[in-house]
């Protein structure tokens, strides 16, 4: 049976006016996957993820969507498809109340300022409950870790089918770092494909199914996230130099590739 990707990147070369980033991204990531994007600060992780949502201003290439291609898309309509994000930074407001910035999440779905329905309330504190006890509570009143659960709440409440996550990790202690890949793990369960861009390898690479590793705004390798950290050489992909695997040969299930020029 022929297994159609939730998500299709096709040659995608993408960035910010003239400044460019991404230089021949291609990748997949199929329904119910959990898919990592790996590399040092500035390799165009977090590019890619702004891309796939409509973000970045030159934009070359495919991105298709449930089949659909997202090129003349807004920011909106995509999320209105299915895709949700956690973005880089968390974004929450500090003056409003936990709900309040949950129900941010519905919008464009809903009506702005509109409370959730009591059904979608209620599965978010169902799969974080630390929210229910501080749904009174001013999100800027929040620990870091409580503040990173209301952002995937945030994400999850519009039930996208597909989840960004823009370095999730960034910021928390190595506790909350373990607790909020635990939830994406069980966001993943409930049967939402995960795309995460995070420089925490090693985190990413235990809960993966796959992964792609960037550099200077290229994929140089990809494979199984258990093959990955079994190789041991994704050191050599953070360091900046023209070290490569070499492009001819699979180093056990992990696929060097070089980069697009």
């Amino acid at each position: 049976m022929t297994v159609t990707a939730l998500l299709t990147v096709d040659d995608l070369h993408a960035g910010y006016g003239r400044i460019p980033v991404l230089r021949g991204v291609s990748l997949h990531v199929d329904a119910g996957e959990f898919v990592a994007v790996l590399g040092a600060n500035g390799a165009g992780k977090s590019t890619l993820l702004k891309a796939i949502l409509g973000l970045t201003a030159a934009t070359v290439g495919k991105v298709r969507f449930r089949g659909q291609d997202l090129g003349r898309l807004s920011v909106a309509r995509r999320i209105r498809l299915g895709i949700g994000v956690i973005p880089e930074g968390r974004q929450l407001f500090s003056d409003l109340t936990v709900i309040e910035n949950l129900a941010l999440g519905l919008y464009p779905k809903r009506t702005f300022g509109s409370l959730p329905p009591r059904g979608a309330m209620d599965a978010i504190f169902e799969l974080l409950p630390a929210l229910k006890e501080r749904s009174r509570q001013l999100a800027g009143s929040l620990s870091g870790g409580e503040a990173q659960m209301l952002t995937i709440g945030r994400a999850l409440i519009a039930r996208p089918k597909l989840l960004l996550c823009d370095e999730p990790s960034l910021g928390l202690a190595p506790l909350r770092v373990a607790e909020m890949f635990e939830t994406l793990d069980r966001v993943r369960r409930s049967g939402v494909t995960i795309l995460l861009a995070d420089q925490n390898a090693n985190a990413a690479l235990r809960r993966a199914d796959r992964a792609y590793v960037f550099e200077t705004g290229a994929v140089v390798a990809s494979g199984t996230g258990s093959g990955l950290l079994e190789e041991g050489r994704l050191g050599e992909f953070y360091l900046s130099g023209p070290s490569r695997p070499p492009a001819d040969r699979s180093i056990g299930n992990v696929v060097p590739r070089e980069p697009t020029n």
